[in-house]
């Protein structure tokens, strides 16, 4: 895990005892050249076709609620991941060699630098990939598409981190009213648990809405994102969504 610092500082990884400078450059933001351990990485401009074999390792407790790279809070109960150059907000499919398991990660933060490892991975992946007891795990790791609703409607990964989604048009109203489909990704009662949500689906969706909705005395905010004007578009966006590691999203109509 990397803590984040000002650009063009120095700052040190937790644990470490590294110090980590990150270098001056063209580039902007999270896409700044860095050196740790006496080595200089280049984050790659794209992710597009990446793919690699090697040692994933993990990071938990003693991370959790500190500062990742890219100035994200390091949640371990979250799909996310350290790389030392995929762009941050890259998806990764990450596949343990050794049991066959896989988990869709986000890029958040930098790492690690322990020569022949290739990812680390939050504590939540690693347990899905049954390799909390070992530490580590043989992997193949392949940065996913930006996806989105529909055709053209992927995210583009920008200078400056996570994936945006480029202006798309919405459904048409011509399709009539009840006949747009949205997938709900999940609901909380705590707003801010919703809207949480909401800010990471909208770094690669448009669309990403918070509904309200009363019932018996107590509030449900549901994180829903616009899919489609026809359920087999909305269909297959919700089995999308769940490949990402949304597994329990599902299509509603409004």
């Amino acid at each position: 895990m990397l803590a984040a610092g000002p650009a063009g500082c120095g700052y040190t990884r937790p644990g470490a005892g590294a110090a980590v400078e990150v270098l001056p450059g063209g580039d902007t933001g999270t896409q700044r050249p860095y050196r740790a351990f006496g080595k200089v990485y280049r984050p790659l401009a794209s992710a597009r076709g990446y793919r690699a074999e090697g040692v994933a390792s993990w990071y938990g407790p003693d991370f959790h609620g500190r500062r990742t790279a890219n100035g994200e809070t390091y949640d371990m109960h979250a799909l996310t991941a350290a790389h030392r150059t995929l762009p941050m907000g890259t998806r990764v499919r990450v596949v343990n060699l050794d049991n066959g398991r896989s988990v869709v990660v986000r890029i958040n933060d930098r790492g690690p630098f322990v020569r022949g490892r290739i990812i680390d991975l939050s504590y939540a992946a690693a347990r899905k990939l049954g390799m909390i007891g070992p530490g580590t795990a043989r992997v193949r790791i392949e940065a996913l598409a930006p996806a989105g609703p529909a055709p053209g409607r992927g995210g583009v990964t920008t200078a400056g981190g996570g994936p945006k989604a480029p202006p798309v048009s919405t459904p048409s109203p011509a399709a009539g009213p009840g006949r747009v489909f949205y997938v709900q990704v999940a609901t909380f009662q705590d707003r801010a648990k919703a809207r949480k949500l909401q800010a990471e689906l909208a770094a690669t969706f448009r669309g990403v809405e918070v509904v309200a909705l009363r019932r018996d005395g107590a509030t449900f905010y549901r994180v829903q994102v616009l899919a489609a004007t026809t359920l087999e578009g909305a269909k297959q966006f919700e089995s999308q969504l769940a490949r990402m590691g949304y597994e329990a999203a599902f299509v509603v109509r409004r």
